[in-house]
C-alpha cells in the first residue's frame, strides 16, 4: 500500500509518501510562502527525489478538517486533482486527530488545541491503551472526536478525566495562560518537531485506517469534501446579520 499524503490545514504546508508502513518522505515548511505557493513544488520535488511512478499511488490521503479555510480549499483542490488524474481514492483524516497521532505510547492524555480565534480552539481528546494479551498491541484512541469550543470547556473535560495531559497545537501559545489558572492535572508540552500537523501523520494514520478498514476509509474524489466544523468568518458574520435582521 503506497499513499501520498498532504498536509495544508494550517500553518504548515506539506507532503509524503508512505509504503507499506514506511515512510519514504516527509516534507514540510511553515515558513512565509503561502500554500498555494508551496505545496505543489513540494510534491514536484518529493517525485522527483524518489523517482516516483505516480502509478504506483495506491491512495492520496489528505488532512480533511478543520482548520484554515484558504488551506483545507487549497489541500482539497490539490488532493482530488491529484487522485482524479491518478484514478484513485482519497482517504481523508481529520486534522485534530493527525496531530494527536505525532504521539505514541503515552499513558498521558493528547490534547491538540488549534486557534479557531473568537476565544474557541479546534480540539479534541485522545489516548493509547493496549488491547489484548500483545504486550505491543497499542490502539489509538480517540475520547472526544474533534471539535470547536472554548478553551475552558476542554480544560472542564480534561480535570474530570484525572489524568495527565500533553497538548500540542498552533492553538497552545494563546492558551497558556488559561491552561495554568484553570487545568488542575499534571501538563506538559509537546516539543517543536511533534507539536504541529505533520504530512507524515497524516499519512501513517492513513495506513492505519486502511488496516482497520481496508477500502471502507476511502471516498473517491468527486465525493471529498474538507470539513470546516463551522462556517468562515465571513459567512457566520452574514449568517448573524440576516438572523438579526430576521428579528426586526
Amino acid at each position: 500500500m503506497k499513499i501520498l499524503a498532504i498536509e495544508a490545514s494550517g500553518p504548515v504546508a506539506g507532503c509524503a509518501v508512505l509504503e507499506d508502513g514506511l515512510l519514504i518522505a516527509d516534507y514540510n515548511v511553515q515558513y512565509k510562502k503561502k500554500h498555494a505557493q508551496s505545496l505543489v513544488p513540494m510534491m514536484d520535488e518529493v517525485k522527483r527525489m524518489l523517482e516516483l511512478d505516480l502509478r504506483t499511488v495506491d491512495a492520496v490521503a489528505i488532512a480533511k478538517g478543520p482548520g484554515s479555510f484558504t488551506g483545507l480549499r487549497i489541500g482539497a483542490a490539490t488532493a482530488k486533482g491529484a487522485a482524479m488524474a491518478m484514478d484513485r481514492p482519497i482517504i481523508p483524516v481529520p486534522t485534530v486527530d493527525s496531530i494527536a497521532y505525532n504521539l505514541f505510547a503515552t499513558d498521558s492524555l493528547l490534547c491538540p488545541l488549534m486557534d479557531a480565534r473568537r476565544q474557541q480552539v479546534y480540539t479534541g481528546i485522545y489516548g493509547w491503551s493496549r488491547e489484548g494479551a500483545d504486550p505491543a498491541g497499542l490502539h489509538f484512541s480517540v475520547l472526544r472526536p474533534q471539535c470547536v469550543i472554548p478553551v475552558t470547556e476542554i480544560i472542564e473535560d480534561l480535570n474530570a478525566r484525572e489524568k495527565s495531559v500533553i497538548f500540542m497545537g498552533d492553538g497552545v501559545p494563546v492558551s497558556r495562560e488559561v491552561i495554568a489558572q484553570q487545568l488542575k492535572v499534571p501538563y506538559s508540552f509537546a516539543p517543536a518537531h511533534l507539536d504541529r500537523q505533520r504530512a507524515a501523520a497524516v499519512a501513517a494514520l492513513a495506513y492505519a485506517y486502511w488496516q482497520e478498514q481496508g477500502n471502507a476509509c476511502m471516498v473517491s474524489a468527486d465525493d471529498f469534501r474538507p470539513e470546516y466544523l463551522r462556517l468562515a468568518q465571513a459567512e457566520q458574520e452574514h449568517s448573524e446579520r440576516r438572523n438579526f435582521s430576521l428579528l426586526l
